[in-house]
Protein backbone atom coordinates (compact mmCIF):
# COMPACT_ATOMS: atom_id res chain seq x y z
CA UNK A 1 0.00 0.00 0.00
CA UNK A 2 1.13 3.47 -0.72
CA UNK A 3 2.09 6.32 1.27
CA UNK A 4 1.28 9.68 1.51
CA UNK A 5 1.39 12.61 3.67
CA UNK A 6 -0.35 15.78 3.37
CA UNK A 7 0.17 19.14 5.62
CA UNK A 8 -2.64 21.23 6.23
CA UNK A 9 -4.72 18.70 5.38
CA UNK A 10 -7.31 18.76 7.97
CA UNK A 11 -9.86 20.68 6.37
CA UNK A 12 -10.05 22.44 2.37
CA UNK A 13 -7.99 20.90 -0.25
CA UNK A 14 -6.16 19.43 1.46
CA UNK A 15 -8.85 17.29 3.31
CA UNK A 16 -10.39 16.46 0.10
CA UNK A 17 -7.26 15.29 -1.34
CA UNK A 18 -6.36 13.24 1.72
CA UNK A 19 -10.49 12.12 0.83
CA UNK A 20 -9.13 11.18 -3.22
CA UNK A 21 -6.05 9.24 -2.17
CA UNK A 22 -7.59 6.99 -0.19
CA UNK A 23 -10.03 6.45 -2.13
CA UNK A 24 -7.66 5.42 -4.36
CA UNK A 25 -6.11 3.00 -2.31
CA UNK A 26 -3.29 5.38 -0.20
CA UNK A 27 -2.66 5.20 3.33
CA UNK A 28 -2.51 9.04 4.49
CA UNK A 29 -1.33 10.82 7.01
CA UNK A 30 -3.42 13.81 7.53
CA UNK A 31 -0.58 16.72 9.18
CA UNK A 32 -2.45 19.28 11.13
CA UNK A 33 -1.12 22.40 13.18
CA UNK A 34 -3.83 21.38 15.91
CA UNK A 35 -4.04 17.30 16.26
CA UNK A 36 -7.52 17.90 17.90
CA UNK A 37 -8.28 19.37 14.63
CA UNK A 38 -6.83 16.70 12.65
CA UNK A 39 -7.91 14.02 14.79
CA UNK A 40 -11.66 15.43 13.78
CA UNK A 41 -10.58 15.18 10.30
CA UNK A 42 -10.02 11.71 11.06
CA UNK A 43 -13.16 10.93 12.20
CA UNK A 44 -15.17 12.46 9.32
CA UNK A 45 -13.25 10.14 7.06
CA UNK A 46 -13.45 7.15 9.00
CA UNK A 47 -17.32 8.11 9.37
CA UNK A 48 -17.40 8.15 5.64
CA UNK A 49 -15.52 4.66 5.48
CA UNK A 50 -12.04 5.19 5.05
CA UNK A 51 -10.29 3.39 7.49
CA UNK A 52 -6.38 3.60 6.11
CA UNK A 53 -5.61 7.09 7.88
CA UNK A 54 -4.43 8.87 10.57
CA UNK A 55 -3.40 12.51 11.88
CA UNK A 56 0.15 13.76 12.92
CA UNK A 57 0.81 16.71 14.51
CA UNK A 58 3.02 18.99 12.53
CA UNK A 59 3.27 22.42 12.14
CA UNK A 60 5.34 23.67 9.12
CA UNK A 61 6.85 26.60 10.70
CA UNK A 62 8.58 24.60 14.19
CA UNK A 63 11.04 22.62 12.86
CA UNK A 64 10.92 20.12 16.28
CA UNK A 65 7.39 19.71 14.99
CA UNK A 66 8.32 18.52 11.72
CA UNK A 67 11.32 16.17 13.24
CA UNK A 68 8.66 14.66 16.01
CA UNK A 69 6.36 14.09 13.00
CA UNK A 70 9.03 12.74 11.08
CA UNK A 71 9.72 10.41 14.03
CA UNK A 72 6.38 9.58 14.59
CA UNK A 73 5.76 8.39 10.90
CA UNK A 74 9.10 6.57 10.56
CA UNK A 75 7.61 4.07 13.38
CA UNK A 76 4.83 3.24 11.25
CA UNK A 77 6.30 3.33 7.55
CA UNK A 78 9.91 2.33 6.29
CA UNK A 79 9.02 3.96 2.92
CA UNK A 80 6.71 7.28 1.94
CA UNK A 81 5.77 7.30 -1.45
CA UNK A 82 4.13 11.01 -1.66
CA UNK A 83 4.55 14.18 0.03
CA UNK A 84 2.26 16.88 -1.06
CA UNK A 85 3.47 20.35 0.46
CA UNK A 86 -0.26 21.39 0.96
CA UNK A 87 -0.02 24.08 4.31
CA UNK A 88 0.12 27.82 2.89
CA UNK A 89 -1.24 30.97 4.69
CA UNK A 90 -1.92 34.54 2.61
CA UNK A 91 -0.11 36.37 4.92
CA UNK A 92 -2.39 38.76 5.96
CA UNK A 93 -5.47 40.29 5.94
CA UNK A 94 -7.38 42.52 2.67
CA UNK A 95 -5.79 45.15 1.42
CA UNK A 96 -2.71 43.51 1.80
CA UNK A 97 -0.09 44.98 -1.36
CA UNK A 98 3.54 45.14 -1.27
CA UNK A 99 3.33 49.04 -0.07
CA UNK A 100 1.07 48.45 2.72
CA UNK A 101 2.08 44.91 4.09
CA UNK A 102 3.61 44.65 7.18
CA UNK A 103 7.44 43.00 7.93
CA UNK A 104 5.37 40.41 9.93
CA UNK A 105 3.35 39.53 7.02
CA UNK A 106 6.00 38.97 4.99
CA UNK A 107 7.28 37.04 7.47
CA UNK A 108 5.05 34.86 8.27
CA UNK A 109 3.94 33.97 4.90
CA UNK A 110 7.73 32.76 3.97
CA UNK A 111 7.87 30.83 7.35
CA UNK A 112 5.34 28.85 6.11
CA UNK A 113 5.13 28.57 2.36
CA UNK A 114 8.46 28.51 1.83
CA UNK A 115 10.75 27.53 4.90
CA UNK A 116 7.93 25.47 6.12
CA UNK A 117 7.75 23.23 2.98
CA UNK A 118 11.66 23.45 2.79
CA UNK A 119 11.74 22.01 6.87
CA UNK A 120 9.40 19.56 5.31
CA UNK A 121 10.80 17.98 2.60
CA UNK A 122 14.10 17.92 3.95
CA UNK A 123 13.13 15.99 7.29
CA UNK A 124 11.18 13.32 5.07
CA UNK A 125 13.11 12.91 1.64
CA UNK A 126 15.21 9.97 3.35
CA UNK A 127 11.58 8.20 3.58
CA UNK A 128 10.77 8.88 -0.11
CA UNK A 129 13.90 7.87 -1.26
CA UNK A 130 12.84 4.15 -0.12
CA UNK A 131 10.31 3.97 -2.37
CA UNK A 132 9.96 3.06 -5.89
CA UNK A 133 8.10 6.23 -7.49
CA UNK A 134 8.49 8.96 -5.05
CA UNK A 135 6.52 12.10 -5.49
CA UNK A 136 6.59 15.61 -4.19
CA UNK A 137 3.77 18.32 -4.83
CA UNK A 138 4.02 22.02 -3.85
CA UNK A 139 0.69 23.70 -3.99
CA UNK A 140 1.47 27.08 -5.70
CA UNK A 141 -0.76 29.36 -7.90
CA UNK A 142 -0.59 30.88 -11.03
CA UNK A 143 -0.55 34.25 -9.07
CA UNK A 144 3.15 33.50 -8.33
CA UNK A 145 4.18 33.26 -11.92
CA UNK A 146 6.36 36.41 -13.09
CA UNK A 147 5.85 35.85 -16.34
CA UNK A 148 1.69 36.24 -16.21
CA UNK A 149 2.05 38.60 -13.22
CA UNK A 150 3.68 40.97 -15.37
CA UNK A 151 1.69 40.46 -18.47
CA UNK A 152 -0.68 43.33 -18.49
CA UNK A 153 -3.12 40.79 -20.65
CA UNK A 154 -3.38 38.07 -17.71
CA UNK A 155 -6.64 38.33 -15.98
CA UNK A 156 -5.45 38.43 -12.98
CA UNK A 157 -2.59 41.49 -13.72
CA UNK A 158 -4.41 43.46 -11.38
CA UNK A 159 -4.73 41.47 -7.98
CA UNK A 160 -1.85 43.79 -6.97
CA UNK A 161 -3.90 42.91 -3.07
CA UNK A 162 -2.54 39.33 -3.22
CA UNK A 163 0.99 41.14 -3.03
CA UNK A 164 2.73 39.20 -0.01
CA UNK A 165 1.21 35.56 -0.96
CA UNK A 166 1.97 36.05 -4.30
CA UNK A 167 5.84 37.01 -3.43
CA UNK A 168 5.95 34.33 -1.55
CA UNK A 169 4.50 31.51 -4.14
CA UNK A 170 7.17 32.53 -6.31
CA UNK A 171 9.80 32.12 -3.91
CA UNK A 172 8.32 28.19 -3.52
CA UNK A 173 8.69 28.29 -7.48
CA UNK A 174 11.60 28.81 -7.64
CA UNK A 175 12.81 26.03 -4.12
CA UNK A 176 10.50 23.74 -6.70
CA UNK A 177 12.94 24.51 -9.53
CA UNK A 178 16.18 23.74 -7.44
CA UNK A 179 14.63 20.85 -5.38
CA UNK A 180 14.25 19.28 -8.85
CA UNK A 181 17.65 20.21 -9.81
CA UNK A 182 19.17 18.86 -7.27
CA UNK A 183 17.22 15.95 -7.27
CA UNK A 184 17.53 15.19 -11.30
CA UNK A 185 19.51 12.18 -11.13
CA UNK A 186 16.44 9.76 -8.79
CA UNK A 187 13.49 9.03 -9.65
CA UNK A 188 11.75 11.54 -7.69
CA UNK A 189 9.28 14.13 -9.35
CA UNK A 190 9.06 17.13 -8.11
CA UNK A 191 6.26 19.77 -9.22
CA UNK A 192 4.42 22.92 -8.38
CA UNK A 193 0.71 22.71 -8.67
CA UNK A 194 -1.71 25.17 -8.70
CA UNK A 195 -5.48 24.20 -7.69
CA UNK A 196 -6.86 27.18 -9.49
CA UNK A 197 -9.24 29.71 -7.36
CA UNK A 198 -11.14 26.91 -4.61
CA UNK A 199 -14.47 27.73 -2.84
CA UNK A 200 -12.82 26.89 1.14
CA UNK A 201 -12.05 29.46 3.98
CA UNK A 202 -8.95 30.58 2.19
CA UNK A 203 -10.77 32.47 -0.87
CA UNK A 204 -13.88 33.44 1.43
CA UNK A 205 -15.68 30.58 -0.55
CA UNK A 206 -15.11 32.22 -3.74
CA UNK A 207 -13.94 29.91 -6.65
CA UNK A 208 -14.47 25.98 -8.11
CA UNK A 209 -15.35 22.92 -6.00
CA UNK A 210 -12.82 21.76 -4.00
CA UNK A 211 -13.14 18.21 -5.73
CA UNK A 212 -11.96 19.55 -8.75
CA UNK A 213 -9.23 21.16 -7.28
CA UNK A 214 -7.72 18.21 -5.31
CA UNK A 215 -8.28 16.18 -8.74
CA UNK A 216 -5.34 18.52 -10.06
CA UNK A 217 -3.41 18.07 -7.42
CA UNK A 218 -3.29 14.39 -7.25
CA UNK A 219 -2.90 14.08 -10.97
CA UNK A 220 0.57 15.12 -10.08
CA UNK A 221 0.78 12.76 -7.82
CA UNK A 222 -0.04 9.66 -9.96
CA UNK A 223 2.05 10.66 -12.60
CA UNK A 224 4.63 8.00 -14.15
CA UNK A 225 8.42 7.98 -14.45
CA UNK A 226 8.23 9.43 -17.54
CA UNK A 227 6.20 12.16 -16.12
CA UNK A 228 7.83 15.87 -15.96
CA UNK A 229 10.05 17.08 -12.96
CA UNK A 230 10.53 20.82 -12.32
CA UNK A 231 7.40 22.22 -13.83
CA UNK A 232 4.57 24.44 -12.85
CA UNK A 233 1.05 23.55 -13.42
CA UNK A 234 -2.25 25.23 -13.42
CA UNK A 235 -5.31 23.51 -15.13
CA UNK A 236 -6.94 26.30 -14.80
CA UNK A 237 -5.17 28.82 -16.42
CA UNK A 238 -3.69 26.52 -19.05
CA UNK A 239 -6.19 23.93 -19.47
CA UNK A 240 -4.57 22.16 -22.95
CA UNK A 241 -1.66 21.05 -21.37
CA UNK A 242 -1.71 22.58 -17.67
CA UNK A 243 1.90 24.02 -17.58
CA UNK A 244 2.41 27.50 -17.37
CA UNK A 245 5.48 29.84 -17.66
CA UNK A 246 6.88 30.14 -13.91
Amino acid sequence: MKTALITGANKGIGFETAKQLLEKGFYVFIGSRNLENGSEAVKKLNEAGYTNVEAIQLEVTDLNSVQAAREAIGKKVEVLDVLINNAGINGGTDPYTVLEAKSEEYQNAFNTNVVGTANVTQEFIDLLKKSEAPRIVNLSTSVGSLTLQSDPNWPAYHYAKYGVYAVSKAALNMYTIQLAYELRDTNIKVNAVCPGLTKTDFTYFNGGEVSVAANRVIKYVLIGNDGPSGKLFSEQTNPETGEIAW
